[in-house]
């Protein structure tokens, strides 16, 4: 029973955060199928020795510990991969940054330097 509690307050943990905006839609979809899984396992705790037979595994223990250690290696590379994602993209912007940072300082010289008489002689043709 409490295992299915337990799941029950995790799904809906996440759907507040999900209202409230603080957790992406992407990483909810792991979390809530995640709670979904668990909020069965309180109610039928035989199923899991069950599964755990059928895949000829010697306890629904082991298979819980097992998966738990499995979802943890899948949620710790996806969280690898993303990290990797923002490090190439903070990257970029800061290299743009740079760029633009030079292309504001180009102008800026180019706007202090007084004109020379040819310049201003240039400028009174033209009138």
């Amino acid at each position: 029973m409490l295992t299915s509690v337990t799941g029950v307050v995790l799904v809906a943990c996440i759907v507040e955060l999900l209202r409230r905006r603080k957790l992406k839609e992407k990483y909810a979809f792991l979390w809530v199928i995640t709670g979904l899984v668990i909020i069965p396992l309180g109610f039928f705790p035989r199923g899991v020795d069950a599964v755990s037979e059928a895949l000829g595994v010697r306890s629904g223990v082991s298979l819980v510990l097992f998966m738990g250690v499995a979802f943890l290696f899948v949620v710790s590379l996806q969280l690898s991969w993303e990290v990797g994602h923002l490090e190439e993209e903070g990257r970029t912007l800061s290299e743009e940054v740079a760029l633009l940072r030079i292309d504001v300082q180009d102008l800026r010289a180019r706007l202090a330097e007084p004109e020379t008489p040819a310049a201003s002689a240039e400028q009174g043709d033209g009138k």
